[in-house]
């Protein structure tokens, strides 16, 4: 089964496509598709959704679309960059690259040193859309807390600054199919296959 996922990230392709060996990820650049939406709304679900049925309105009848909303919620910080995670910091339009971003973040909780104010969590929202009436929805997430400084050299976006309670490691410090056991996108993308069987 071919599934088109509502992204044009490389990275989150790559990481879905390990984890759903069955199936062939595609992006819909690859089959000359164009979809624009504004993400506005007030959630992780919501925004995914949003993002589903604007390809679903312009993809080739009979293949699913899967779509992504995930995004880190640190708690001294009121939940920020939460799902404005991709966005956080842009300026006149333009996004900050992923180290900009952390960098902004780090420097954000510099007030907050004691380990015990860093808690924060990563959080994925996983809508696949088969047609109209056929739509499946996950959420899950995973507790952690933010670092001094970025560590590792695998993952991407917040990952080199996020430590994973559960692994006693940062998220860029595991292999990369290690990263599928404990992450917010491979519990959701589990929850997905546990449900197509």
């Amino acid at each position: 089964m071919r599934i088109l996922l509502a992204s044009a990230n490389q990275h989150k392709r790559t990481e879905i496509a390990r984890m759903l060996r069955q199936y062939e990820i595609l992006l819909p650049d690859e089959l000359g598709l164009r979809f624009d939406c504004e993400e506005n709304g007030k959630t992780f679900i919501e925004n995914a959704m949003i993002k589903a049925d604007a390809l679903s309105a312009v993809a080739p009848a009979g293949i699913p679309v899967m779509a992504d909303d995930s995004g880190l919620c640190v708690d001294a910080l009121g939940g920020r960059p939460g799902i404005h995670s991709a966005r956080y910091g842009m300026k006149d339009g333009v996004e900050l690259s992923a180290a900009e971003r952390n960098a902004l973040l780090l420097s954000e909780l510099s007030t907050h040193p004691d380990w015990n104010e860093r808690t924060a969590h990563f959080v994925c929202a996983l809508v696949i859309r088969f047609d109209a009436n056929r739509v499946f929805v996950f959420q899950e997430s995973v507790d952690g807390h933010i670092m001094d400084k970025p560590q590792g050299v695998n993952g991407f976006g917040y990952d080199p600054i996020f430590f994973i309670d559960e692994a006693g490691l940062g998220m860029s410090q595991l292999p990369e199919g290690e990263k599928d056991t404990y992450s917010h996108r491979g519990r959701a993308v589990r929850d997905f296959l546990k449900e197509m069987r």
